[in-house]
């Protein structure tokens, strides 16, 4: 035989082996979705972050052309949901829908057993909405902020606020509001703003400081009243609602975002599908009408620049918590 026609067979057969990897990688993210896709959501549902993962779950589940779960875990304001994914295999079969709690958590609770920054691929920026003040309309019978002014600073620590739990953006959002208006309102925490809406709604707790996202209904239904939105600009859909600076408190701006992490690890090419699937969802109908239904915008904000989106939102709510004062309760 001859030896010299060995030798290109054998060099195929090296060069093979070592694509068979990369061709295996490439198989492997163009089968992808093979299987349903879980979002950890780490809140019950009702509150804010599902009025935002479940439409955006079904445009998903349509365009993946399989189903895209969401997984309600609530519990700490958040950090035990974010703590399981940041568990979860990075096999891009388990995704994390996160708030801006998440980038308050760090400075609330000393001993978290995950790192938002280190321990989550950044995928994408959801929905940003206001913050907005409201009140039961029965137990806090006010037309406007300077009103609830009034009646708080005339009854120091008889009125209180429900929040989505410690270390979340309600629970801060009324501390800054506390901070900037020398009021003294009584802070009740829940497991989520589900649960808080609906006893404010049910006459348990005065007001919340709470994301327009989740409020919105309740707002539109009369069931609560809106006193302002904490950004400079009123919310789309929500022309009759005076921002905190027309409203007297020009100081007070918060705002609550939502956004989406995969694990650690999870293959680079299934981020980049998942960012391309969701910028065709943000463009469907149903998402912007979703959308402006709560008052919502979406600024085009992934990957790395969501990720140091987060790590600014991180510094700026340590330094709200400190000079705040806030605390576990």
């Amino acid at each position: 035989m001859d030896s010299h026609r060995l030798h290109p067979t054998r060099r195929q057969l090296l060069l093979a082996g070592a694509a068979a990897p990369f061709i295996h990688t490439a198989r492997a993210a163009d089968a992808w979705p093979s299987k349903p896709v879980t979002f950890i959501v780490p809140f019950p549902s009702g509150g804010g972050t599902d009025a935002f993962a479940r439409p955006l779950s079904a445009q998903l589940t349509r365009l993946l052309g399989k189903q895209v779960i969401v997984d309600n875990r609530g519990g700490a304001g958040g950090t035990v949901g974010a703590g399981i994914a940041s568990k979860a295999a990075p096999d891009g079969y388990t995704f994390f829908m996160g708030a801006v709690h998440h980038a308050i958590a760090p400075a609330m609770y000393p001993k978290l057993d995950y790192n938002i920054e280190t321990d989550f691929v950044p995928v994408g920026l959801i929905s940003s909405v206001p913050q907005v003040i409201v009140v039961n309309p029965q137990r806090m019978p006010v037309n406007d902020l300077k009103g609830f002014l009034e009646l708080v600073r005339k009854n120091p620590g008889k009125y209180n606020y429900g929040s989505a739990g410690n270390g979340t953006s309600h629970h801060l959002a009324g501390e800054l509001f506390k901070l900037q208006t020398k009021t003294f309102i009584t802070h009740i925490p829940y497991r989520g703003a589900g649960p808080a809406l609906q006893d404010l709604i049910g006459g348990q707790v005065d007001m919340m400081f709470d994301g327009l996202g989740s409020s919105a209904n309740h707002i539109k239904g009369g069931r609560i009243k809106a006193l302002a939105v904490a950004q400079p600009h009123r919310a789309p859909g929500f022309a009759d609602v005076p921002t905190s600076a027309e409203a007297g408190v020009p100081s007070y701006q918060v705002a609550t975002w939502y956004g989406l992490w995969a694990p650690k690890g999870t293959p680079k090419d299934i981020v980049e599908r998942m960012q391309a699937e969701m910028g065709k969802a943000f463009a469907t109908p149903e998402l912007q009408s979703a959308w402006l239904a709560v008052g919502a915008e979406t600024p085009k904000l992934y990957g790395p620049a969501f990720g140091q989106f987060v790590s600014a939102e991180v510094k700026r709510w340590a330094e709200v918590v400190k000079s705040s004062g806030a605390k576990l309760d």
